[in-house]
């Protein structure tokens, strides 16, 4: 271990919300596993994405819950960060001097339905024609569209207590709302599980690129801290989220583009990548599945789930979706 520490205190970047602070928890636990003495500090940061009740299209993209806190630890404010790396851009490359130095054990990537305390509702299929579903991605709206074009899908943000507050009736709300579809790993880790009514296989709602996975972020130049972060680093899935950040990166979409990709590690060793792109409604959409000899290499695997995507036309859809 580097001299730098325990006498060096460590401190943490993260958003403000209950969930990112859970996450650090976490993440502060394993470290200390390792080091005992570390001293840590944690830097919570409202963003201008937390504070913005609307359209984050308007604002340019959900980008906006990690840029502020990158410039922290570029500015050195900061000595590193944790992310959810389904909110950190594919589009663009990390800023300048950033490193993610590991990755967390990915959670359960799948999404879930819930319904307001007293309802009956079991899953997608018994909510009557009409029914409103909230939700905050452009990527859950698409796929439940394409089932269920004759649900309402209506988009919510904010923090995961206060959009359940809605559901429930106890948080003002322009209209009732019947069913809501959220990240089961958020739930867990603010130990909502329990809410969750159906848990969407991902045959059936396909991940968001990242979903699930956690990634600890420092300055490249900083090889004491890089070095702590490393013992957590969990190489599969670094493996994993590489080809699905390749898949993403090379398909070009923007912030309201409906994009899914998840990649698992077969029992025999073989990476296996799915990506599909939706238009707005999830009435177009394209899909691609690729694993096997010669595409073991994630950034290979990645590259060639992304170009049979284009092929498919891929390109025509995302161009079709406003920014």
């Amino acid at each position: 271990m580097s001299s730098d520490f325990p006498a060096r205190k460590l401190r943490i970047g993260t958003r403000s919300s209950p969930l990112a602070l859970a996450q650090v928890d976490q993440v502060s636990g394993l470290l200390r596993e390792r080091e005992p003495d570390l001293g840590i500090e944690v830097v919570p940061v409202t963003t201008e994405a937390d504070k913005w009740p609307g359209d984050l299209a308007r604002l340019g993209g959900k980008g906006l819950f990690v840029r502020e806190i990158d410039q922290m630890l570029q500015r050195s404010r900061i000595d590193m960060a944790v992310h959810c790396i389904k909110d950190v851009p594919g589009d663009i490359p990390l800023p300048e001097g950033l490193v993610f130095a590991a990755y967390l054990p990915r959670d359960d990537v799948r999404d879930v339905l819930l319904v307001p305390q007293g309802s009956d509702v079991r899953t997608l299929d018994d909510l009557p024609p009409g029914a409103s579903v909230a939700t905050s991605a452009v990527r859950r709206k698409a796929q439940i569209n394409r089932v269920r074009p004759d649900l309402d899908v209506v988009r919510v943000r904010g923090l995961v207590g206060t959009r359940i507050g809605k559901l429930d009736g106890r948080k003002p709300m322009d209209h009732k709302l019947d069913a809501m579809v959220l990240a089961r790993a958020g739930l867990e880790r603010l130990g909502l599980a329990h809410r969750a009514r159906q848990v969407f296989g991902v045959g059936e709602m396909l991940p968001a690129v990242g979903a699930g996975a956690l990634g600890l972020e420092c300055r490249e130049d900083d090889g004491p801290v890089a070095h702590l972060l490393r013992q957590l680093n969990h190489e599969r899935t670094m493996t994993e989220i590489a080809a699905e950040r390749v898949m993403l990166g090379g398909l070009r979409g923007h912030c309201n583009s409906p994009i899914a990709g998840h990649c698992v590690t077969e029992p025999d060793g073989q990476l296996s990548l799915r990506g599909m792109v939706f238009s707005g409604d999830g009435s177009r959409f394209v899909h691609a599945h690729l694993w096997g000899e010669g595409m073991n290499d994630p950034a290979v695997l990645g590259s060639r789930v992304c170009a049979e995507l284009l092929r498919q036309g891929a390109r025509d859809i995302i161009a079709g979706i406003p920014h």
